[in-house]
């Protein structure tokens, strides 16, 4: 994957929400997380910023999901329920935003993703955010 900035396609499974997004620094951001909303959302995420993404249609067909301190705000098509982006807790300027939405792109494209420890959330420690491992895609 190409680590230049550039803008990008994407779109919910339904195609009802689209949009276009530019990621400075490429895939350099992809990340998941171990906090206990992304454990079983299980998406990838990688970063852009909050002025970033223009949505193109369905931006009305999006609902939001918001728990715990209620900083973070998720995203989903109200029609098919794909995440499609959320606004960060650890940086509110930031979106992270569901790689699989991305033309062109699968999770399944990157070997090694790194995985933040979420669990130990920086803005509850006080510190920065640590890395818990890395998820590894080995293809046969």
């Amino acid at each position: 994957m190409s680590q230049k900035t550039e803008d990008f396609s994407a779109a919910c499974h339904c195609g009802t929400v689209r949009f276009r997004l530019r990621l400075t620094g490429g895939f350099t951001s992809i990340r998941r997380c171990t906090c206990s909303y992304c454990r079983m959302r299980g998406a990838i995420a990688v970063s852009a910023g909050l002025q970033d993404i223009r949505f193109e249609a369905g931006e009305d067909n999006l609902t939001l999901y918001q728990f715990n301190t209620g900083t973070a705000k998720h995203y989903f098509c109200k029609t098919c329920g794909i995440y499609t982006h959320h606004q960060r807790r650890s940086n509110t300027d930031q979106y992270g935003v569901n790689v699989a939405c991305i033309e062109g792109v699968s999770p399944f494209d990157f070997r090694e993703i790194p995985v933040s420890d979420g669990i130990s959330h920086p803005s509850d420690t006080g510190g920065t955010t640590r890395r818990a491992g890395v998820l590894r895609f080995d293809p046969d």
